[in-house]
């Protein structure tokens, strides 16, 4: 496989050092109490800086230069368009990597036709991820931008099939309409925020929602065959464990349940913490 084209670098005093592509970059980390372990030198040499404000965004300030509007970069076997966002993001979320392969995996080994939803779904990586495991994907997110980043991603990735459908809607209500369709899927993945707004100023806060979600992808989910649910999200209060009992309350004791602190391996071996994850696969 190709060299990755982002690398973790370092991280300590609440920052993060990562190399995306030929920019090398420093953004929060705001669970990185611990010290730096490369010497101040290497953190100086990062062409930009990007500043939280108290309003949740925030800005870019650059050292060298500018970085531009967006470039390419390969990450988890896909090519990828970066863009630096005025909330700090890049387009995707490292942490994922192990997730992005396992649902690769699971659904390359399940029978039939695939057919798999990712909801909160962001730029495409998870849906890219599940097309090039055979299944067919309903890529559902409230942003117009993130739809055509996503499509801008799978342009780039002509070895992925063309089996995503690119959906904007506000997904609690595109989940009923599917339930009400009569629709069933294989395999759902949901990332979602703490907080959000729908197309329409539909309001999403984590912690409300979570329960009537999963619970629609209980309706949703095709039980006569295997399935499986990833749940992964950064929101404070939510555990390995909560999220666990979530997918155990509602999906009872059928198969297999894993949950795991998500995290993003450095060039010195120390992990940086960043999200949680839990994963349902019922193997019949």
């Amino acid at each position: 496989m190709p060299l990755e084209e982002y690398r973790l670098l370092d991280s300590g005093n609440l920052m993060k050092l990562e190399q995306a592509g030929p920019y090398r970059i420093i953004r929060p980390a705001l669970n990185a109490f611990w010290k730096p372990a490369l010497p101040e030198s290497e953190w100086n040499a990062a062409q930009s800086v990007f500043e939280r404000n108290s309003s949740g965004g925030g800005k870019w300030h650059h050292r060298r230069g500018s970085l531009p509007d967006s470039w390419q970069l390969l990450y988890n076997g896909f090519k990828l368009l970066a863009k630096p966002t005025n909330f700090g993001h890049l387009g995707f979320f490292a942490e994922q990597y192990d997730n992005w392969n396992w649902t690769k995996q699971v659904i390359r080994q399940m029978p039939g036709e695939v057919r798999a939803m990712n909801l909160f779904a962001y730029s495409g990586v998870g849906s890219m991820a599940m097309a090039a495991g055979g299944a067919q994907v309903c890529h559902v997110d409230a942003a117009q931008g993130m739809i055509e980043w996503g499509r801008q991603n799978q342009t780039l990735n002509p070895d992925v099939p063309d089996s995503i459908r690119w959906i904007v809607d506000d997904v609690l209500k595109f989940a009923a309409r599917e339930i009400r369709r009569g629709a069933k899927y294989n395999g759902i993945a949901l990332d979602p925020p703490s907080f959000g707004r729908g197309p329409k100023g539909q309001v999403w806060k984590m912690e409300d929602g979570i329960g009537d979600l999963i619970q629609s992808c209980r309706q949703l989910i095709d039980e006569r065959n295997p399935y499986f649910i990833i749940l992964s999200c950064h929101s404070p209060g939510f555990s390995p464990l909560v999220l666990k009992y979530i997918l155990r309350d509602v999906f009872g004791k059928k198969g297999k349940i894993e949950s795991m602190e998500m995290s993003i391996p450095d060039s010195k071996g120390r992990p940086l913490p960043a999200g949680v994850s839990a994963r349902l696969l019922v193997d019949r």
